[in-house]
């Protein structure tokens, strides 16, 4: 891999990775027209690492909110702080809320990192997911708050979270619709997306650059992985806070029409032989 390539598959990872369009699903294309093999272990291997530049974007975006959440948590724990604590329940929920895709991850490993990869499951999650964000967007009252925030509310948003290992459907999307489905406002949910997004990126980076170590030495390489992780560092700072505030005064209908739009011309693309699938 070139630097130019990757700086360009960094920026769209730092750019994507908050909206809810996908930005597994958007690596996967740009991978493919680049002439990428897009299930090779290298390529999806470098596809997770670099997630990690948007992750640290978040967690210094968010830094007052994750330490005062922490504080939060350990205080309420041993008992310095009662439970009741909005932040001891706000760490508790992001505990909850990020355990099953830990668990749906390392089961479906395999399959996540080959067929899955497959663009026909890409073009159509980006479709078939947008039925989902658009129900959502327009059934929520958003009458609930931050202060309102549960364990159970994060786990739902955990679960909901898994399916976002099918490419093309969006962990941010799945989150924030799952979310509003509890009736949460879209600025609470938005940034508690972001929250559960922490562990299960980093948790999915750090695995992915120790066990693939030597395919990506030997493949795309790890200079070019740096710096799209770099990039995506950069790109993804200005993403969140931007996202934030759009999503104060927008819905998804914007990001529904793109994901419809993108996910017609893959297939499309792929079904006239045009590209290949993988």
């Amino acid at each position: 891999m070139n630097i130019f390539e990757a700086v360009l598959l960094g920026a769209v990872e730092g750019f994507t990775e908050f909206l809810p369009i996908s930005s597994t699903g958007h690596l996967t294309i740009l991978e493919k027209l680049l002439g990428y093999r897009i299930d090779d272990p290298d390529i999806t291997a470098f596809t997770v690492i670099i997630q990690s530049g948007a992750v640290l974007a978040t967690i210094i975006f968010l830094f007052k909110d994750i330490v005062r959440i922490i504080v939060g948590f350990f205080t309420g724990l041993f008992g310095k702080r009662p439970k009741s604590d909005p932040d001891f329940r706000q760490g508790v929920a992001v505990i909850v809320g990020s355990i099953p895709i830990v668990i749906v991850g390392l089961l479906f490993q395999d399959a996540i990192e080959t067929t899955l990869r497959s663009l026909w499951f890409v073009g159509a999650a980006l479709i078939l997911f947008s039925g989902v964000m658009w129900f959502a967007d327009r059934a929520a009252t958003q009458s609930r708050h931050q202060e309102d925030i549960t364990w159970k509310d994060t786990l739902i948003m955990g679960l909901a979270q898994c399916a976002a290992l099918i490419p093309g459907i969006s962990r941010s999307g799945a989150t924030m619709s799952a979310g509003l489905l509890r009736d949460i406002d879209r600025v609470t949910i938005t940034k508690l997306s972001f929250l559960l997004s922490i562990p299960a990126l980093t948790g999915a980076s750090i695995l992915q650059g120790v066990t693939e170590s030597d395919r990506i030495s030997g493949g795309v390489g790890w200079g070019p992985t740096i710096v799209a992780t770099l990039v995506s560092f950069v790109v993804g700072y200005i993403s969140v806070s931007w996202l934030l505030k759009f999503i104060a005064k927008h819905s998804y209908t914007v990001f529904i029409i793109y994901r419809v739009i993108l996910g017609t011309i893959v297939l499309l693309l792929v079904g006239t032989g045009v590209i290949s699938a993988t």
